[in-house]
């Protein structure tokens, strides 16, 4: 698996989920972003594993997981990574970063988790001032997942789409194949993406009735990319949530691919 750890997998909720475990000392967790995988995170890890122990897991439908039994929520996702460190033996709090969609799970870890919950970064996340769940949407993806399959889309261009996604990517072309040529990927990140605004509307209500634990480091690390707009909205988020606010640039979306110094100085406060 050109030097990947061997796959390693841990049942939450009766689904295999894919993790990786580096390093020593405190934890931390990296969960990715919408359609992403845990070797995205690569750059990142020799950066903090000689200083914490680095958790990488694949939500069900990404990376190596299997498919999501149920629909995503927020609360649901804070409680799996809450199960994933339980499997893995690992109950101490942990430094939790999410990148993009992950950002609301990753502060709905902290908001339902905090003697959980040593400090959260969030990695050019998802914002939503005024999220629109749509009812029909989910049915539609599950609908447009199972045509595509069918006809074999994943497996001709799903590859091809994530190298037109992610510039400069410096995934192996091996795993790529593995991951991004299966179904189970492409209908999983249809159907994730099709849950999005129910998910952020969610977030949305948990701020209000659980709040952040007092004294909690929080860090939104941003990739503006010269959108001024971006940036406002990046840093409204930051006010919110009490937090610090740090632009990582010049850097696209996939910060820890473009900058992973800058993910990791979050992590460990430099």
């Amino acid at each position: 698996m050109n030097g990947e750890p061997r796959p390693r997998f841990v049942r939450v909720g009766g689904v295999p989920h894919h993790v990786v475990v580096d390093g020593d000392g405190p934890v931390c967790v990296l969960a990715t972003g919408l359609g992403l995988s845990w070797f995205d995170w690569a750059p990142v890890v020799p950066l903090l594993a000689p200083h914490r122990t680095v958790v990488r897991f694949d939500r069900p439908g990404h990376g190596l997981s299997a498919p999501a039994a149920g629909p995503a929520t927020v609360t649901g996702e804070a409680d799996r990574i809450a199960a994933i460190l339980d499997a893995l033996r690992l109950p101490g709090p942990a430094t939790v970063v999410g990148h993009s969609i992950a950002g609301f799970h990753a502060e709905a870890f902290a908001r339902l988790h905090p003697a959980r919950t040593a400090a959260l970064v969030l990695v050019d996340s998802s914002v939503e001032e005024r999220p629109r769940a749509s009812r029909t949407a989910p049915a539609r993806a599950r609908a447009l997942g199972a045509l595509l399959s069918a006809a074999g889309v994943p497996a001709a261009l799903g590859p091809l789409a994530r190298r037109l996604s992610v510039r400069h990517d410096p995934a192996p072309p091996a795993l790529v194949r593995r991951v991004y040529r299966t179904s189970r990927v492409f209908r999983g990140a249809l159907d994730e993406n099709a849950r999005y605004g129910a998910v952020a509307a969610e977030l949305l209500a948990l701020r209000e009735r659980a709040p952040l634990p007092p004294g909690l480091p929080v860090t939104v690390l941003a990739a503006p990319d010269g959108s001024a707009r971006w940036a406002r909205r990046q840093r409204a988020l930051a006010r919110r949530l009490g937090a610090r606010y740090e632009a990582a640039e010049p850097s696209g979306h996939l910060v820890m691919l473009d900058r992973p110094e800058a993910v990791a100085g979050a992590v460990l406060g430099d």
